[in-house]
């Protein structure tokens, strides 16, 4: 087993999909868990992106969104084909994904929930995205993210 192994790269390596971990040091502190790690790793906040746990209409869905954006509530009900939207709590959370905040992932995650990526982060080149551990993100190409979750693309953010 590997030091950074996790649910997350185990599904991925089990779908035989290429990635490529980028290790930084966790800072539990820091208020804006994307940014900094984006910070730590010398990438540009639009690259990294966070993911994050929903409610549309009380069922769970996963949302991923480039670091430096927030959430439109409206619009991640829409793309859910729900009426309102909301943030999942943080135990909820964890216990629904088996990650700990700081740390989810939408690989690998202990059940199967409906996913959506910001459609502006899809089309370019590789993005990272957390791999299931506190410092520990991964290069994937976009597609291969989609692939992976069975998500979506969709407009997600505040303009």
């Amino acid at each position: 087993m590997s030091e950074h192994e996790t649910a997350a790269t185990t599904m991925l390596d089990a779908l035989a999909i290429p990635y490529r971990l980028r290790i930084y040091d966790y800072d539990p502190s820091a208020g804006k868990l994307g940014i900094a790690a984006a910070a730590a790793l010398g990438l540009s906040p639009d690259h990294v992106l966070k993911t994050l746990m929903v409610e549309v209409d009380g069922r769970a869905a996963c949302v991923v969104l480039p670091a430096d954006r927030e959430l439109d509530f409206s619009k991640v009900a829409r793309a859910f084909g729900g009426r309102k939207a909301k943030m999942m709590s943080r135990p909820t959370a964890e216990e629904r994904t088996g990650y700990k905040i700081g740390g989810v992932s939408p690989f690998g995650q202990r059940s199967t929930v409906p996913t959506a990526f910001e459609h502006t982060a899809m089309d370019g080149p590789p993005v990272v995205i957390n791999g299931g551990d506190r410092g520990v993100l991964m290069e994937i190409d976009p597609q291969d993210a989609l692939l992976a979750t069975n998500g979506v693309p969709a407009d997600l953010v505040r303009e």
